[in-house]
Order: structure tokens, then C-alpha cells, then sequence
């Protein structure tokens, strides 16, 4: 048996006239010869309301006795047994006195729904889950009663009751609503004007996100790609950079140019993992976008413009903010970059390239992007400018046994020794040394620069440029390593880390256990600004207070740590023991972001 469908009336407040709208749909649906009952109707003693129910069947309602006191519900399995095509059941959020089948009405509902029946129903936006806490700071009153959002959300059919709040007060004032008595009360108290305002603003602003769920839905199905500029949606890109602060706060501005727009923040990470932002400025960052009433996004490419209009197209978004290349103009001439390569390939998007002052800096790739270790650049070095004269004198005696491509062939297998040994730039010294002693040696007129046969010149450029494109790729193919052994050894480390978070084990001495036997540190320290800062108080231990330490005796500054990670304006994560290379830092980054949330989960516990 299929399963039937909800739909429902959402309304601002009550009195706006949902119930009424409701009974009024079973009239409609009664006249198409349609089999309509009442489940379940209030009327609050509204005369009108109850003219309405006149002329349809009415399901008797189960007596119950709690207390002593005699109440009556919903009687879900009358309403079954009966089986109408349509039951009209009021106050999805309603409670259930104690001892019923349901907690909740709404589970009522989903059972008849079961059975193949269709409900309208009807519910009050302040009723709703996610907005229980919105409208009580807004009305100060209270809402027990509520139903989660999904259960709404599931819904096939949502349709706003709309009134405002002029129009609202007058039903109030003409005794509409409630009873004479009642009315001076309630206009002075939860119906004031700015709270039916507020509340309706809620309403609007929930039934266009149901709105959104069915556009994306109806555009999925239909594999609709292009932009539907219905609702601006701003999508920033942050590449975790320093700049990401200022594209944040210029896009935030963006957005609250139009009213209900949506504000995306968004980070492509390579899908091979080498290549990534920094993490503590991603998280700073995502709590900057998320204190703007805007979201955080990850998502994986190695293209990252196609990546980044994928996801913009994917949220309906209008608009995409950039910030302007941090690369040098030597590296803007050999590639077009991020930015221009996205605006071209934008279509009906709109791309905002946002200037910041990272942009006239350059992008410095960080120490720990060597792709060798200093003793095997200095051992590829020292090949390079001995190897290549010893392997010329061992050639020289034979030099009229050997044909220039033999002794061509000697001198790239050296030039490839040195690449594997010392990277790139000491092959190519040794290629550009070989082709000279090459041409010396063993070309014709020998002892001379000069060479007489246009083949043995061919030759020899051929050999420098094989010699540099071997060296290169063996130099990217250690850096790859070494990037993907760092890569891996960060993943394992943070991914221990997110486990004890899972575990629940993210308390603020545990996770500086953790770092520390991570480093091998003396000692890590969490340090707390006491007042504002001051001229120079990163070097004063009465300027710090100490939060939580692990190991040796702790530092009670920055200044005297041998590595300091800044948190925020006021904590600072100190380590002692060793100074950490740049490579380390990102670890300990994502160590110290979590350790103030660690910090601030410590404090709203001891609050509550």
C-alpha cells in the first residue's frame, strides 16, 4: 500500500487562519466527490471555525482519564479502521496526554499516513524544533510543544498562511481569536507588532528554504546546470591563505546587499593530498564565516577552478568571490591561474576578484617543500663538480675506441646518478659541465670550443636538454615523496586526533599529552592573555596566565617558548623542547585550534 500525503498549513502565529484554511480545503475536496473526515479539530471556541466543520464527518474522539481529569485525543485507530482517502487532523505539534500510544501528534499522523491515508494538518512556526529557542528570546515565552523540522520538511505540500500583523492585531481586537477577556493581554503581550513581525519573517524565511529543497530536488532531476538566479547565493573560495579574513568579510558584505541571501564559504583540497592550505587559517577562518551567518564547505579536485564552479553550480550560487593571485608576474605569464581561468569558465556566474594585501607578496612555498635532504644536495653537489672531470680523464685514453653518441650516453648516465643523489639543480650543472667537456674532449677539432659538424652540435644540445628534462622529473618525483611521507605521517597524526575528539577524549590536558609525545616536547603549554596587550608582553610572564600544561616545567610566556602558535587575540599555544620546522607547524595548528574549543567546552560546562 502506498504510503499517503502530508500537507500542511504553516502559520506565523495563532489566529492567523490555518485551521480555517484547512477545513475549508476538505469543503473543496468534498465537492470533487473527494472521501474527506475530521480526525481532529480544535476550534478554541471560534464560531466560525466550527460553522466549517458542519456537514462532514467527524471521527469521535478517545476519552482518556489522567489525574483524575477526564481528556480526549486523537483516535488513531478509528481514523484507520474508517480508512478516508483524506483525514483532516489539527496541531501537528500537539502533546499527547501521558499514557498514550504516542508521545507526539505528529507520530499520530505518520502512522495513519502508513496506512495509506492522506492528512492535512496544520502547525505554528514557533512550534518548530530548530526555531524553539528564536521565537522564545524573541516573545519570551516558552514553546513545550514542539515537532522536528524533517517531519515538516518530509511534508509533499507546505503552504504558508499568511496575515500581517496589522491585520492579525484587528482579528485579535474584534474577538476573532480569543475570548473578550483575553484580547487586551494578548495585544499588549505575545501579539505586539514587532513579535508578529519577527515571527512572520521566520515563517517566510523557512518556507523559502522548503522552496530551495524542491528547486534543487526538481533541478536534479531534470539535470538542469545552469544558474536560476532565484536567491543570491554568494560562494567565497578560500585557498587558506592569510587573505581569506578580508575575501570572508568582503563577501559577507556582498551578501547582506540582498536580503536572505546565503553566504558559502568554500576550500578545494587535491585529491593527492600534497598540496594544501594552512590549517589554522582554515580554521579560523570557517569560525569567521560561520560567526557571519555564513557556512563551511570542503570539497576534493585537482582542477580547482572546475572544482570550485562545480560546487557553485551544485548551490544554485550567483555569485563567486576570488582573491587576486598571490603568484609572481613571472608565473601569471606562464599560467593563466585560478582566477582568470575560473572567470572564463563561469558562465552565467558572476566573478568578484577581490584585492587583499597578500597579493603584491607572492606566494613563498614553505621551507619544508624540499624535495632533499641537505646532505644528499651537498653529496649531488660535490658529484657534480667531481664526478664529471673524473669520468672525463677516465675517458680520454679511449677516446679513439669511442663514437660521440658512446661517450654522450657515459656522461647522461653520470648526469642521472647526480639527479638521483642531489635533485635538480647540480644535474643541470652537470649537464651544462658535461656538454663542455664533451665539446673539448671528444668533438671535433678536439681542445677547441668550436665544433666543425653541425650533427656533433644537434647531439650535444640534445644531450643538455635530456640531461635537464631526467633531472627534473627524478628531482619532482622525490619531492612528490618526500610530500607524500609527509602527507601521510599528518594524516595519521590528525587522524589519531580526530579519534579521541570522536572518543570524547578532547579534554584540554589529554590533547596536550598528545602534542607534546607527538614532538617529543619538554614541555606544551596553553597560555591566556590577562589583559589587553601591551606594548611588549610577549616576552612578560605577568602579562600570561597559564590555562593547561603537560610535561616540564611550563612556559608563562611566549617569548620564552622555542615555538609560539597564536589561537586568537588572547591564547597562545607554547611548546618547549625543540624548535619545529614549518612542516610541523601545520600539525600543531590543528592541535591548538582544537585545544581552545577543548577550552571553551571546559568553560560553557562549568557555566552550565
Amino acid at each position: 500500500m502506498p504510503r499517503g500525503r502530508l500537507r500542511v498549513y504553516l502559520g506565523a502565529a495563532p489566529g492567523v487562519g490555518k485551521t480555517f484554511a484547512m477545513l475549508d480545503e476538505g469543503h473543496r475536496r468534498l465537492a470533487r466527490g473527494r472521501d474527506v473526515v475530521v480526525g481532529l479539530v480544535e476550534t478554541h471556541g471560534r464560531p466560525r471555525t466550527a460553522e466549517l466543520i458542519d456537514g462532514m464527518e467527524v471521527i469521535p474522539r478517545r476519552s482518556m482519564v489522567h489525574r483524575e481529569t477526564a481528556f480526549t485525543e486523537l483516535d488513531v485507530d478509528a481514523v484507520i479502521a474508517r480508512a478516508p482517502r483524506i483525514a483532516l487532523i489539527d496541531e501537528l505539534a500537539h502533546t499527547n496526554v501521558p499514557g498514550s500510544r504516542n508521545a507526539k501528534r505528529w507520530q499520530d499522523v505518520e502512522e495513519i499516513l502508513d496506512a495509506g491515508i492522506d492528512v492535512v494538518s496544520t502547525v505554528n512556526i514557533q512550534h518548530l524544533e530548530s526555531l524553539n529557542d528564536v521565537v522564545r528570546q524573541i516573545t519570551g515565552v516558552p514553546q513545550r510543544e514542539t515537532v522536528p523540522d524533517e517531519v515538516v520538511r518530509r511534508a509533499d505540500q507546505v503552504e504558508l498562511v499568511d496575515m500581517s500583523p496589522e491585520a492579525l492585531r484587528r482579528r485579535l481586537a474584534h474577538g476573532n481569536v480569543y475570548a473578550p477577556e483575553k484580547v487586551d493581554a494578548a495585544l499588549s503581550n505575545y501579539f505586539r507588532v514587532g513579535n508578529l513581525t519577527a515571527l512572520r519573517e521566520l515563517a517566510l524565511l523557512w518556507v523559502a528554504g522548503k522552496v530551495d529543497e524542491q528547486l534543487d530536488r526538481y533541478r536534479a532531476e531534470h539535470g538542469i546546470e545552469g544558474t536560476w538566479e532565484a536567491r543570491e547565493r554568494v560562494v567565497v573560495a578560500l585557498t587558506g591563505g592569510p587573505e581569506g579574513d578580508t575575501l570572508i568579510r568582503r563577501a559577507a558584505r556582498i551578501a547582506a546587499r540582498s536580503k536572505g541571501a546565503d553566504l558559502l564559504a568554500v576550500h578545494v583540497t587535491r585529491a593527492d593530498g600534497l598540496a594544501g592550505g594552512d590549517p589554522g587559517n582554515l580554521a579560523r577562518q570557517r569560525t569567521l564565516a560561520e560567526n557571519l551567518g555564513g557556512t563551511y564547505h570542503q570539497v576534493v579536485g585537482d582542477d580547482v577552478p572546475r572544482a570550485l564552479l562545480d560546487f557553485a553550480r551544485g548551490v544554485n550560487a550567483t555569485q563567486l568571490v576570488l582573491g587576486a593571485s598571490r603568484r609572481g608576474r613571472f608565473a601569471q605569464i606562464l599560467s593563466r591561474g585560478v582566477g582568470v581561468t575560473t572567470t572564463a569558465l563561469s558562465g552565467s556566474i558572476d566573478v568578484h576578484m577581490i584585492t587583499h594585501g597578500e597579493a603584491q607578496k607572492g606566494r613563498r612555498p614553505p621551507p619544508s617543500r624540499a624535495a632533499l635532504t641537505r646532505t644528499r644536495r651537498r653529496a649531488g653537489w660535490a658529484m657534480a663538480l667531481l664526478g664529471i672531470p673524473v669520468l672525463t680523464a677516465a675517458l680520454v685514453p679511449f677516446r679513439a675506441d669511442l663514437t660521440l653518441p658512446s661517450e654522450i650516453l657515459f656522461f647522461l648516465l653520470m648526469v642521472i646518478g647526480v639527479a638521483l643523489i642531489g635533485g635538480m639543480w647540480p644535474a643541470v650543472t652537470a649537464a651544462v659541465g658535461g656538454s663542455l667537456l664533451l665539446n673539448y674532449f671528444f668533438t671535433t677539432p678536439v681542445h677547441t670550443l668550436t665544433i666543425s659538424d653541425p650533427e656533433n652540435l644537434f647531439a650535444l644540445v640534445v644531450f643538455v636538454l635530456v640531461a635537464a628534462a631526467v633531472s627534473g622529473i627524478v628531482d619532482v618525483a622525490a619531492r612528490r615523496t618526500r610530500e607524500a611521507a609527509r602527507a601521510g605521517a599528518d594524516a595519521e597524526v590528525l587522524s589519531t586526533l580526530a579519534g579521541h575528539v570522536l572518543r570524547g577524549e578532547s579534554a584540554l590536558p589529554s590533547l596536550l599529552a598528545r602534542l607534546r609525545e607527538t614532538f617529543t616536547l619538554t614541555s606544551v603549554t596553553l597560555l591566556e592573555r590577562i589583559d589587553g596587550p601591551g606594548p611588549d608582553d610577549q616576552s612578560d610572564p605577568e602579562a600570561w596566565r597559564i590555562v593547561a600544561t603537560s610535561g616540564g616545567p611550563p612556559c608563562g610566556c611566549p617569548g620564552a617558548a622555542d615555538t609560539d602558535v597564536v589561537i586568537d587575540g588572547s591564547l597562545v599555544l607554547a611548546a618547549c623542547g625543540r624548535l619545529l620546522e614549518a612542516s610541523d607547524r601545520r600539525v600543531l595548528e590543528a592541535f591548538a585550534a582544537e585545544a581552545a574549543v577543548a577550552l571553551r567546552q571546559e568553560r560553557l560546562r562549568r557555566e552550565a
